[in-house]
């Protein structure tokens, strides 16, 4: 993207290698890489499911464009939907192709029997480890890279990128890992438009979390709540807060608790901001478009589909207003659908006038039905939510470790046992 704007509050990292040379600047930013690389341990974390694995053509790609790259001392693959052993020694080996020299590689079998062991000592403890999920399995898995003590960097980004390619990994990185910046989180974003389709995706991100983050922070300053307007104009700061792919230092991450359902993402901000200053915080231009497998509406099935994914967004949100000095009653949950349907009619407007003015198909109705759905899915969080006391959220391994201080080693042993 060629525009230069920025918000204020965090810093935007713009496209804009791509007015000149792309794969010049593929070079020089390697070049970076591999030079921070030599001070640093550089991680990356893939969550991947069993199924992934059997979808070559995507993951193949990826798999290849990462082994492309020399910056990387490790890679660890959070494996998850695996439920035979004999599955997890197909993806062991499937993801074996990642290895080379000066770079370890391990899958960490989530749901196998000797970190469900590591599970139940913890449950033991009475810490919460949430429910099996990509939250979850990131969560156990970040767990394994902090007992073994060796990264200094950490990224992380899905394994069913359509359009993936060794510049989204390198830009997504550099951010945290160059020395002569202050940043400690990086956020990547990206357009969300499909080129066969000719129309625009990320709908979660559009029509829901954009205008309702937008909601909220009104009613927050109508209400004089700086502390939680300043919160949610901070979400808004976000170009994509539901984009899967971000880096961070590991002092960082162990700090940090982790939403275990679809609030992952925004519960990630979340706590980033109540840890760090704003200057160290970043968002980054990751590449021209992004492309990957997308869920269905499932407007009759909270249980599933993006209709789960706003209903668990939802509720992190309301939990954090409830939980930061605000009642939260059946005459607010009334006051802020009709705000936030309001505000994303609104949305849905300029999203119309901006598919006209680039030749995009843009279905305004069925966009206007979406937001109709995603209202009334308010309702549902709010229920939810009034029922739940704790949240959703998995404790930070710095407080994990202090009720249980033998648990990196029992993780260590875990992970290696599978490996061998």
């Amino acid at each position: 993207m060629s525009e230069f704007h920025q918000e204020g509050y965090i810093t935007t990292i713009h496209g804009f290698y791509e007015l000149f040379d792309p794969e010049e600047h593929l070079v020089r930013l390697e070049e970076k890489l591999e030079k921070f690389s030599r001070q640093m341990c550089i991680s990356l974390l893939l969550p991947s499911l069993y199924d992934e694995i059997h979808v070559p053509e995507v993951l193949d790609n990826i798999i290849d464009q990462i082994n492309r790259v020399d910056y990387l001392c490790s890679v660890v693959v959070a494996l998850g939907g695996a439920k035979e052993e004999k599955e997890f020694r197909e993806a062991k080996e499937y993801f074996g192709r990642l290895k080379k020299e000066g770079r370890d590689v391990k899958v960490v079998w989530v749901e196998g029997p000797r970190i469900g062991q590591v599970f139940k000592k913890l449950e033991e403890q009475k810490i919460p480890t949430g429910v099996p999920g990509k939250g979850q399995s990131v969560w156990i898995t970040l767990g394994y890279l902090f007992a073994s003590a060796v990264s200094d960097v950490i990224a992380l980004h899905d394994c069913d990128i359509v359009t993936y390619d060794r510049l989204l990994l390198g830009r997504l990185i550099e951010p945290t890992a160059n020395p002569n910046n202050d940043f400690e989180f990086c956020k990547g974003y990206y357009a969300r438009i499909s080129p066969t389709e000719m129309a625009m995706k990320g709908r979660t991100t559009r029509l829901f979390v954009a205008p309702f983050a937008e909601a909220l922070a009104r009613i927050m300053d109508d209400r004089s709540h700086q502390m939680l307007e300043q919160f949610f104009r901070y979400h808004r700061t976000f170009r994509y807060p539901l984009a899967g792919e971000f880096s961070f230092l590991a002092r960082l991450g162990r700090a940090i608790n982790i939403a275990y359902d679809w609030g992952l993402e925004v519960s990630t901000l979340s706590e980033v901001y109540n840890r760090l200053t704003p200057k160290k915080i970043a968002q980054i231009d990751l590449c021209k478009n992004y492309e990957h497998k997308h869920q269905e509406l499932s407007e009759k099935n909270a249980g599933s589909g993006l209709h789960r994914m706003v209903v668990d967004i939802a509720k992190f949100y309301l939990n954090y207003v409830r939980s930061h000095g605000m009642a939260i009653d059946d005459s607010f949950i009334d006051m802020l659908q009709h705000t936030y349907y309001s505000t994303a009619i609104s949305f849905v407007k300029s999203y119309s006038d901006d598919a006209e003015s680039n030749d995009l198909i843009y279905d305004r109705h069925y966009e206007e039905l979406t937001v109709r759905y995603f209202r009334d899915s308010i309702v549902t969080a709010w229920e939810q939510a009034s029922q739940e006391k704790e949240g959703t959220q998995i404790p930070s391994w710095n407080r994990v470790v202090y009720s249980a201080p033998d648990i990196y080693g029992d993780l260590l042993a875990a992970v290696e046992k599978d490996n061998e």
